[in-house]
């Protein structure tokens, strides 16, 4: 007994502080009862897992100011400043206050649905660039089309192009080093956004960059959910191998600025570099609203949780969204039934069980299938492949796409960027797309989660119970 006393002392004051750091960080009640039960159950381990693996603490209002420096630093003024952009459902709002970026009027956007297409509008866009590319993606596959993609930056850093590569540290692990060394040796930059060292002074397992931004010369812009991959570009379904079916948006105009200003606040956390934001892009008459929702971890009040639950909440006709990762937080479950009670059309589309990448995810998920269809809310697997896109159509008033998913990670782990739009021929291309998708989707129903045997559904109870950690 003595001789275990010294680790038990010790398992015990990690424990007792690994439980006070769960109660003072807002997780969220089932959040933290959920650490607070592994830490307890599992003495000094639990308290490990716990310390190594949850959203460490941000120094938010260091990154506020960050931003206000950012921003300041670019001129900020609506695309068409005689008459602010229409603002239905109070989200342009919410991206102001929370983001400090005001939506821009006088835009194009283009919706890039297939991986040809999106990579083709890429790729032809970085070979034009003159004087700068900046890149930020979550994978970087090491694969040929993630070779194809850097060699491109490389080819244009030779050409005197100012280019700058930010990848998440975890999300590309595998990124080719050799090529990362030749586009430094081109005068490129390539930074990894933490990188999981417990030596350095800002790091973390889980909590990760998941944004996907390209800005050539300050004028155009992409972002979406497409990764740099064989399964996103379209070359694994030439082979016949597990593919994905994304979205991308292209867009020029005065939102670009703003997609560069949240590529240069990653920048600046993960090198302490600030960089001069481009000119902001004149605006057209006819052109589109745009808000860039930028939401992470480093702000009190999640900008994509809050933007999700007041669509949800103030749909009146119908409400399509699109998540691969679906895993929704108990304000979003109650405002998805809350709508679906109130008559709006709720439907859901998630990847089919045979095509999920994450299998536990997967079991996650459907784990939560059951409450929100008695409640009427409308849930399809979508058959033909991976389904990887993250959009959103609310009534004929406001359409989202982005890298961010209805999941726990999403609202409180991860760095996501998604651009929203009340443009009427936008949201009708996206809307149209939607339709389109439900022809390769099976419906769930009730029955047929009912009809499961029980271990079946044990086990989606078990993998419910992981939601916290997903």
């Amino acid at each position: 007994m003595s001789e275990a006393l010294p680790f038990l002392i010790v398992a015990g004051l990690l424990d007792a502080y690994a439980s006070g750091r769960a109660l003072l960080r807002h997780h969220g009640v089932p959040t933290t009862l959920f650490w607070l039960m592994v830490i307890w159950v599992l003495p000094l381990g639990g308290a490990l897992l716990y310390l190594g693996t949850a959203a460490p603490y941000l120094p938010r209002r260091k990154a506020q100011r960050r931003r206000a420096r950012i921003l300041e630093a670019g001129l900020q003024p609506s695309g068409l400043p005689l008459e602010p952009p229409h603002d239905p459902l109070g989200l342009f709002e919410i991206c102001l206050r929370l983001t400090q970026r005001p939506a821009t009027r006088g835009n194009q956007l283009r919706f890039l649905g297939e991986g040809p297409e999106a990579f083709g509008a890429i790729e032809a866009a970085l070979a034009a660039a003159q004087r700068s590319i900046w890149v930020e993606y979550y994978i970087i596959k090491n694969d040929e089309t993630g070779g194809r993609f850097l060699d491109l930056l490389i080819t244009r850093a030779q050409a005197g192009v100012e280019v700058r590569l930010l990848y998440d540290a975890v999300g590309s692990l595998g990124l080719d080093a050799h090529r990362l060394k030749r586009l430094r040796n081109a005068g490129g930059r390539a930074e990894a956004f933490l990188p999981v060292n417990p030596l350095r002074r800002r790091w973390s397992v889980h909590l990760r960059n998941h944004r996907k931004i390209v800005v050539v010369d300050g004028r155009d812009a992409f972002t979406g959910g497409m990764n740099v991959g064989d399964e996103y570009s379209g070359r694994a379904r030439r082979r016949g191998e597990q593919h994905f079916h994304d979205a991308f948006l292209a867009l020029n105009g005065p939102v670009v600025q703003d997609l560069a200003s949240v590529f240069a606040e990653d920048w600046a956390y993960a090198t302490d570099e600030l960089l001069p934001l481009p000119e902001l892009c004149a605006a057209t008459s006819m052109g589109a609203d745009i808000a860039v929702l930028a939401s992470g971890p480093d702000q009190q009040r999640n900008a994509h949780a809050l933007a999700w639950f007041t669509a949800i909440s103030t749909a009146r006709k119908r409400l399509w969204l699109t998540s691969p990762y679906f895993i929704p937080d108990a304000a979003t479950h109650m405002a998805l039934v809350c709508a679906a009670l109130r008559g709006v059309d709720v439907r859901i589309q998630v990847p089919a069980p045979q095509h999920m990448d994450v299998r536990l995810v997967g079991w996650a998920s459907r784990g939560h299938f059951a409450p929100l269809l008695q409640g009427g809310v409308r849930i399809f697997e979508y058959q033909a492949s991976m389904l990887h896109a993250k959009t959103l159509v609310v009534d004929d008033l406001l359409a989202m796409v982005g890298s961010a998913n209805v999941d726990i990670r999403s609202m409180h782990l991860n760095f996501e960027a998604s651009a929203i739009t009340t443009d009427a021929t936008f949201m009708h291309t996206l809307g149209s797309r939607f339709l389109v998708d439900l022809g390769h989707c099976t419906e769930v129903t009730l029955d047929a989660l009912e009809s499961q045997g029980l271990w079946r559904r044990l086990g989606l109870g078990v993998a419910r119970l992981m939601s916290p950690l997903l």
